[in-house]
Formats: structure tokens, C-alpha cells, sequence
């Protein structure tokens, strides 16, 4: 039996959301368990409207994705949840600090709001990694 992934997503840079959402993805279709805890700079991605203007800052990388229309990061994971045992969590700690209420994020993506703590306590028997 191959053990849980566990993702800590706490970088807003869209080469590391990328990432994290093709890795989740792939592993939950695969027939893998996943978890995704979203925290720190990664929140202002999962908002529909970013404050900061945009939802992804990025390198050359990131402009490269973009322009040639690579699948979305968010819509990876949307899939991922439709199609595989994906679960997305947002850090409690990051909504009270950044000021951003629940309903300002994008609907439907996340199973609930958890403090780090719950997170790795849940987390305890799975592969760890942080993007």
C-alpha cells in the first residue's frame, strides 16, 4: 500500500503552485490519498480576486506556462479532487494575518479551514513535502 502525500503549499510563486498541483493531481488519480495544506504567500492564489492583482507572481518560467497556455494550477486541482482522493486545506493562521475572509476564496476548492498543528497531526503516517 503506498503511503499518503501530504503537500505544505506555502509559496505564491506560480512554478511552485504548478508543481505542487501536478504532483497532487497525478498522485490522487493514481490512486493515491493526498492532502494539500494551503498557508502563508499560497493563499493569495486561492482567492477569487487576489489582493495583491494578480494570482500568481512567477520567473521566466511562469511566463512561459502562461503564454503557452499550460493547464491552470487551480483546475488541476479541481480535477484532482473530481477525479482522485484529493483534500485542500487553508491555514487558519493565514486567513487571520492576511485579513481574508473564507468566502473570498474560490468556492468549492477547499474541505475546510485547519490550524498547521491539525494538519500534521493528520498528516503523521504520509510522505511530507513542502512547496
Amino acid at each position: 500500500m503506498t503511503k499518503p502525500l501530504s503537500i505544505i503549499l506555502c509559496s505564491e510563486e506560480h512554478e511552485k503552485i504548478q508543481m505542487a498541483a501536478m504532483t497532487a493531481t497525478i498522485a490522487a488519480v493514481s490512486e493515491r490519498e493526498v492532502s494539500i495544506f494551503v498557508s502563508m504567500g499560497a493563499v493569495f492564489s486561492f482567492c477569487l480576486e487576489s489582493p495583491k492583482g494578480h494570482r500568481f507572481s512567477g520567473g521566466t518560467f511562469s511566463e512561459l506556462m502562461l503564454e503557452k497556455n499550460a493547464p491552470d494550477a487551480l483546475d488541476l486541482l479541481k480535477q484532482g479532487k473530481e477525479f482522485g482522493k484529493l483534500s485542500l486545506y487553508v491555514c487558519s493562521m493565514a486567513l487571520d494575518i492576511t485579513g481574508i475572509d473564507e468566502g473570498a476564496l474560490i468556492p468549492d476548492l477547499f474541505d475546510e479551514v485547519i490550524g498547521l498543528t491539525k494538519f500534521l497531526a493528520d498528516s503523521e503516517d504520509s510522505q511530507l513535502t513542502v512547496f
